[in-house]
């Protein structure tokens, strides 16, 4: 106990160090010096929440799900504790609590209380033996950083001995129009729940034959079977039976065990209904029940860098994370079916966190934007590497000709200068760019930092 206390308030105390002189919000160095001085300090917090934990992992997605879940459970008279801002290794997941609990090492008003917790896919099996979930939610499997993860199969792997190793209590929930993540379903011990629309993972799981899809809604996502063994995508417990594109958002049904939810949800694109049905899942793997799951996706905003929209010298900015090729293509696709005249300010950046391998961005249909870009200015560590690859899609000399301009300040304002008084820059960073140019147009346009976001 005094060891807990110890730790929590030391915890609490580079905190507020670290918000007072704005050196990253206390989103893991509270975490990491907790526990340093107490390492069971996440198991102790976590075990004082009276609604229990739950874990939401895969390579996109995991930051909006636990968005969208959070704004169901608050809809359901819960207090979720989470890591907000995005920090989802176990440093991250002790900071939440750290930051939960008082001075005295005790959880702040436990009752009611249920952790959401996105977390890292290697990290995956640490956190479950930590927080003993009530359930995992696995969003989907993709290509994502090789130099620290490896191909797929190596991630398959991990989850495959986390699940397994899952109480039976935990209940399981899986994205089925994911191959590799439906296969999950064999080694669960206890309740799996799936889901999927109704309507680089090419290799059946079960005897390694190509698979053959019927329907494919992004990726390697889709209606999937294998010729060889009869392997084939079982139907979903939950599914999306309508999805509307709109201007700003989506129009979305949702079939759940107990009936219909019908949702207007504030953010565009399929990746992002993948996400609101990734979220009512995991509400009702909980009990959350379908009026709260309603409310929830119907008041959801976007989150920080996911997205975000503000408003900045007379011009409309969007922030729209990718991170790898799956969630570039999907981002790319939603701003072509915007139609033509796109202003663009593309960021890539190499550090640990974005993947020290950028190869990837060869793997990008950033043909999609052939002449449909009225500006492009190219930023970041390796802008010139993306500059390269903007002229082989026949982005230079058709349409726009990208101006490369590696400061990132700079580089925002010459775009927001390209872009029409009225119009709305697109600002496609990476992950560590991401916080920096969220940085900046946030002060542009008086917002706060990301960790005060909700």
């Amino acid at each position: 106990m005094i060891q807990r206390t110890a730790a929590v308030a030391a915890g609490k105390a580079t905190a507020a160090v670290s918000r007072r002189f704005r050196l990253g919000g206390g989103t893991a160095l509270p975490g990491l010096v907790a526990q340093r001085i107490d390492p069971d300090v996440i198991r102790d917090l976590s075990g004082q929440l009276s609604e229990g934990s739950v874990i939401i992992t895969g390579t996109n997605g995991k930051t909006t799900t636990a968005r969208l879940l959070r704004g169901i459970a608050k809809e359901a008279g819960l207090k979720p504790v989470a890591n907000r801002a995005g920090s989802n290794m176990m440093r991250g997941i002790a900071a939440a609590l750290v930051d939960a609990a008082g001075w005295s090492g005790e959880i702040a008003s436990a009752e009611r209380r249920l952790g959401i917790f996105e977390v890292d896919e290697a990290t995956l099996p640490l956190v479950a033996e930590a927080v003993y979930p009530r359930a995992v939610v696995f969003t989907n499997l993709f290509r994502d950083q090789l130099d620290r993860y490896g191909e797929v199969e190596t991630v398959a792997a991990v989850w495959r001995a986390a699940v397994a190793g899952l109480p039976a209590e935990a209940a399981v929930v899986l994205n089925i129009d994911d191959p590799s993540v439906a296969a999950l379903a064999v080694v669960a011990q206890g309740r799996v729940l799936t889901y999927g629309m109704n309507a680089d993972a090419r290799w059946c799981t079960v005897c390694g034959n190509e698979l053959e899809y019927s329907a494919v809604m992004y990726g390697h996502l889709g209606h999937w079977r294998c010729t060889k063994c009869g392997n084939t995508r079982p139907e979903p417990d939950v599914f999306c039976g309508e999805f509307q594109a709109e201007a700003n958002g989506s129009r979305l049904t949702l079939k759940l065990p107990g009936g219909l939810v019908e949702a207007n949800l504030a953010l565009t694109g399929l990746y992002n209904a993948y996400n609101a049905l990734a979220a009512a899942s995991g509400a009702s793997a909980l009990d959350l029940g379908r009026p709260a799951i309603q409310r929830g996706l119907n008041a959801a905003t976007a989150g920080f860098g996911r997205q975000e929209r503000m408003h900045v010298g007379g011009r409309g900015v969007q922030i729209m994370l990718a991170k790898n090729p799956a969630g570039l293509n999907q981002v790319l696709r939603t701003i072509a079916a915007n139609g033509s005249n796109a202003d663009l300010a593309v960021f890539l950046n190499d550090s640990i966190a974005d993947g020290r391998d950028v190869s990837w961005i060869w793997d990008v249909d950033f043909e999609l934007l052939e002449g449909k870009t009225r500006s492009v200015t190219v930023s970041g560590v390796r802008a010139w590497d993306m500059a390269l690859r903007l002229k082989y899609a026949g982005i230079d000399g058709q349409g726009a000709s990208p101006n490369v301009e590696p400061e990132p300040a700079q580089a925002l304002k010459r775009a927001l200068n390209a872009t029409l008084e009225g119009g709305t820059l697109y600002v496609i960073p990476t992950y560590t760019a991401m916080l920096e140019v969220r940085d900046l147009l946030a002060r542009w346009a008086g917002r706060g930092a990301f960790w005060e976001a909700e």
